[in-house]
Parts: structure tokens; sequence; C-alpha cells
């Protein structure tokens, strides 16, 4: 009786109401967490962006990011619309992944049953807050990326008729546009797909062949070059200086942290389970395997990079606690409530995070030698908005090293498309000719330590000698040395 019971409650807690709860946590977490300002990701694509919808300088001519232009677009549209902001694109993000929440319990709806779909989607909208899977970065590719993976496996696999077979090839071509990586979650559903039936599978490959090309044809018209595309978004990605160059040592401890030092191992007793539960290679598996091996060959272990494995993981372990409820009558009251226990994200950041907004000082500037020991990421913001309160619009102004946020929240253009530090030989040949060729009205040098342990010696090297040269010291703000160059019209 109390089985059956507790069966009922369950049968009577709607996915839509499971789903509300996780969008409110999301957006804890995504506004509630540091930074306070724009992550340095988000604050790269809101610059590259504004540039882009305000200015006319299509990606990579405004501005370079390994991200694709679709991203650039959402942050260009929310300036235009609503001014310097990341709170749109991170509420857009949420809903995003909420969509995606819905899909998981549509998929565990169909090849398992109700029950294990609120099971499904506990386990991964509680997964996708934790600091291990960068629950903060919502507004980020991986986010579009997965939830289109998510939808088209469903549609492709799950859903009966022509149309949404070709639909799910759209929606497979989407994801792929916001990601390179999301290859590797469209193989296996593609595969999984002819095996079924070869027609079903041409139907879905039409849909993301003519997905990408739509794709294709719409960055020509908007003047986007595909050789700058290709090069920028995905070569440049590769070798010493780029985000891919790291040493295999660095790989190896990378790999241990993101997969053993981590909130995932909460989800290897369900794993291993479900590999014992079901012997031969099913879709969740080859899905498993296709993600994991994309996370390696990948190679930079960031926390956002892990949400892909969070959907597979999610289905594996809603089958498993089915499988226990069913076999072994087992509580569903209690195995709810010990999912949200386990998997919630055990941190009090929020908390601190209010009453610092509250608290803050926000109109205090600090200059000056004791700026030195000031290291606050959420001040960036105020180095910002003074360097665009202390130029024209017109002018433009280089930050050094990793100053992406400042640049976005200055409003000013750099004088270079490498704005944020890229250290392949390509980009330093290419800094170094931009900022010969157009002096920037400021020169922004950071002064912390990590500035010296992470921007290479000949780059600091030059931006010095430039600096030293028709520059004079203007100020020092948070821990940041600003050059103004002799020749230019002072503004205050």
């Amino acid at each position: 009786m109390q089985a059956s019971s507790a069966k009922n409650r369950i049968n009577r807690l709607k996915p839509l109401q499971v789903i509300a709860v996780l969008a409110v946590l999301q957006l804890i977490i995504a506004f509630l967490t540091e930074p306070l300002i724009f992550t340095h990701e988000e604050a790269m694509w809101q610059y590259i962006g504004r540039n882009w919808v305000r200015n006319g300088l299509v990606p990579y001519a405004g501005g370079v990011d390994n991200k694709s232009p679709l991203i650039f677009l959402i942050f260009g549209l929310s300036d235009r619309m609503f001014g310097v902001n990341f709170w749109f694109p991170r509420l857009l993000g949420v809903a995003v992944q909420s969509v995606g929440i819905y899909f998981i319990y549509k998929i565990a709806e169909k090849t398992i049953n109700r029950q294990a779909g609120i099971f499904a989607i506990s386990f991964y909208g509680l997964s996708l807050l934790w600091r291990t899977t960068g629950g903060k970065y919502v507004s980020f590719t991986e986010t579009y990326a997965v939830t289109c993976v998510i939808a088209s496996i469903y549609l492709g696999l799950f859903c009966s008729g022509s149309r949404w077979l070709f639909a799910g090839g759209l929606v497979a071509a989407l994801g792929l546009g916001f990601r390179f990586s999301a290859m590797f979650g469209i193989i296996p559903a593609i595969i999984f797909i002819f095996r079924q039936n070869p027609k079903a599978g041409i139907r879905f490959s039409s849909g993301l062949l003519g997905g990408i090309s739509l794709l294709i044809i719409l960055a020509f018209l908007a003047g986007i070059s595909m050789n700058d595309f290709l090069f920028y978004g995905f070569t440049d990605n590769f070798g010493s200086g780029s985000p891919t160059g790291h040493s295999l040592a660095w790989k190896a401890q990378a790999f241990a942290d993101g997969f053993f030092y981590s909130e995932l191992i909460l989800f290897y007793p369900a794993l291993v389970a479900y590999f014992i539960l079901n012997r031969g290679m099913d879709f969740l598996k080859a899905w498993l395997i296709c993600e994991f091996l994309g996370i390696v060959l990948i190679g930079i272990y960031a926390r956002n990079h892990f949400k892909d494995l969070l959907p597979v993981l999610s289905l594996m372990s809603a089958f498993v606690l089915n499988w226990l409820v069913e076999s072994h009558r087992l509580s569903i009251r209690k195995i709810m409530l010990g999912i949200w226990l386990v998997f919630f994200p055990k941190s009090f950041e929020p908390f601190f995070a209010i009453k610092r907004i509250f608290l803050s000082k926000s109109g205090q500037f600090l200059s000056g030698e004791k700026a030195v020991s000031v290291e606050d990421e959420n001040l960036k913001k105020q180095i910002g908005v003074w360097i665009r309160d202390n130029t024209h619009p017109e002018e433009k102004v280089f930050i050094s090293g990793y100053g992406a946020q400042i640049q976005a929240y200055s409003e000013r253009l750099s004088p270079s498309i490498y704005f944020n530090v890229t250290q392949t030989v390509f980009a330093k040949n290419r800094l170094y000719a931009d900022l010969s060729s157009g002096r920037p009205a400021l020169i922004v040098v950071p002064r912390q330590e990590r500035y010296l342990n992470s921007v290479d010696a000949d780059i600091r090297s030059y931006i010095a000698s430039l600096a030293s040269g028709n520059y004079h010291l203007d100020t020092c703000l948070y821990n940041y040395n600003i050059y103004r160059y002799n020749k230019a019209n002072n503004f205050r």
C-alpha cells in the first residue's frame, strides 16, 4: 500500500513543476555566484557581438574568439536591445536549458516510464547547477548545443514521421552551429537511426545537411568569411599558445580533477550498475562513449565541457533507479528525497553574493599605490566604466592580457582583433602589427602576478616598450596602470 501510495504521489507530480523549480535554482546560481559581472567569456562575446550589431564589424573582423557567430549574435542583439548587460543572455540560457530538461523527461518517459522521467530530470537539472559542470555558465554555447543534441535525439529516435526526422536533423545542425563538439552527440544518433531504419536515417541526415547549408548561406549573407570562421574558430585552437596547447602532465591532472575530484563521481555507482544490467551495446552507451571521447580529444577539460555528459548519465541513472523501484519495491518518496539531497549543489555562495550586493560601494574608485593589494574580478567593471567616462567614443583602448571584461564595460574598440591575449605565433604577429599601425588612446596594463605568469614575456615586453614611448601614466586603478597617449585629447 505504501509503495502504491508513493507511486501515486509521484504520478501527481508534474514534470513542468519540477522544471519550474529547477529553473528558479538555475537563476539563483547564474546571477548570485561570482563574478557578479560578465564572466570572462561572456565579456568576449559581448564585445564581438556589440561590434557586429552596433558597428557593422562582422565576427573575426571586429574581434576574434573560437566560438560560433551564433553566440556573438545573441550577445550583440542583447546589447542592441538592452545596452551592456549579461542578464538577457543568462535568462535566455536558462530558458533553453529548461527546454533541454523537458526533452530529457520525454526521452525517459518514452523509453522507460513517467516515473523514470521524473528521476531523470531531477538528476539532470540538479547536476546542471554544480560548479564542476559550470552551473553559472548558462549563457555559454554548451547550453544551446547540448539542448539541441537532446532534442534532435528525441525527434530522430523516438518520434515517428518523416517531418520529425527532418526537424531532428535541422535541430542537430543548429547544435553543430553553436559548437563543433556537438558532433559527438550527433554521430551516435545518426548511427542508431540508420540501424533502426535506413530511410529514417536518410531523412534525418537530409535535415542535418540542409540545416548546415542554411547556416553557411546565412553566414555568407552576413559577410562572414568562411576562411576566417574555420581558421579562428577551429585551426587557431591547436598548437603552442592556443587553448589546447597544454602539456601532457597538465592534461592528466585536469582529467583527474574533472572526472574524479568532482561531483561527477555521484553518477558512477549508477553508471556501473547500468553497464552490469545492460550487457550489450545500446544507444546510451554509445552516446556516453562518444561524449567522453569528445572531452578527451579537445583536452581543455573546462567545467562547462562536462555538461555534455550529463544528459546520458542522468538517463542511465534514472533507468537504474527505476529498476530498483520496480524490482525491489523501494520507496519512491525516499529515492526522490535522496536524489535531491545528494545532487543538490553544496554552496553558500549565493548568500554571500546577496550580502555583497547590498553592502557594495560601487561608486568608489581606488587609485594609486594602494591599489596593488586589491584583487577582485568584480572591480573590472569599474575600470571599464572609468575608461568609458574618460575617453571619447571614437578613441581606441588596448587592455593587455586577459582584459575582455574591462574592454566590454568600456564600450570602446580595441586597436587589434586580438583584444584578449592569444599566444600563438600568428596571433602575436597580428597583435604587434595592429598596435604598430593604430596607436590606442589608452593602454591598460595589469600589475597582478597572474599577468606575469600567464602572458608570455615577449608580449609583456612589447606592451611595456609601447607604453614607455609616447605615453604617460595617467592613473592606477585597482591594480591596473593606465597609460594615455601624449598626443590624444584628454577628456575629463
